[in-house]
């Protein structure tokens, strides 16, 4: 299927696996996809641009639906203070001791990336005239995201003020995506 992605589709992937990274993640979900495109030049990033969504803005929007992977309420509920320990933590074994450690190997993709991506390939291969391509743009990953219909996507969309099926026209709409 990579045959067919072109250079922005391609960046997409790359990125995707960095911000994964960046937001501690040991997979690469639809969301950290979502932020890829909206970084990386192209129809995809035009889309999400047309709808009022950028990188700067869809990041931070991503860390917190990310969230924290030590549930600071969840020991709070045992007694145990999260920011103590943190700051204890860090003070005898550096800055970011309690963070994972990072990953030298490629993270792999979670199933609704895989998807996503399956949706991008589908999309391409729609067999209606005005849709019949060969390559997967960025535009077309856009798509894919948007087809699994990740709650977690949704909900970061929402709160920057984008329909996730709005994004998906936009999307459509792009030159070399439709």
């Amino acid at each position: 299927m990579f045959e067919r992605f072109t250079r922005d589709a391609r960046d997409v992937v790359v990125r995707a696996q960095e911000e994964a990274r960046d937001l501690r993640a040991d997979r690469i979900e639809p969301l950290h996809l979502l932020v890829a495109v909206a970084a990386v030049d192209g129809p995809g990033r035009a889309a999400l641009a047309a709808a009022g969504v950028d990188a700067e803005r869809l990041r931070p929007a991503a860390a917190g639906a990310a969230g924290d992977p030590l549930d600071a309420q969840a020991l709070a509920a045992l007694g145990v203070d999260l920011d103590s320990v943190r700051t204890v933590a860090e003070e005898v074994f550096g800055p970011g001791a309690l963070d994972p450690a990072p990953s030298g190997g490629h993270l792999p993709f979670a199933d609704g990336s895989k998807r996503a991506l399956e949706e991008s390939l589908r999309y391409v291969l729609d067999r209606r005239p005005r849709r019949r391509r060969r390559a997967i743009d960025s535009a077309c990953v856009l798509v894919g995201v948007l087809a699994v219909d990740d709650p977690v996507v949704e909900r970061v969309l929402r709160s920057l003020g984008a329909d996730a099926a709005d994004v998906r026209d936009r999307a459509r709409e792009q030159p070399g995506a439709a």
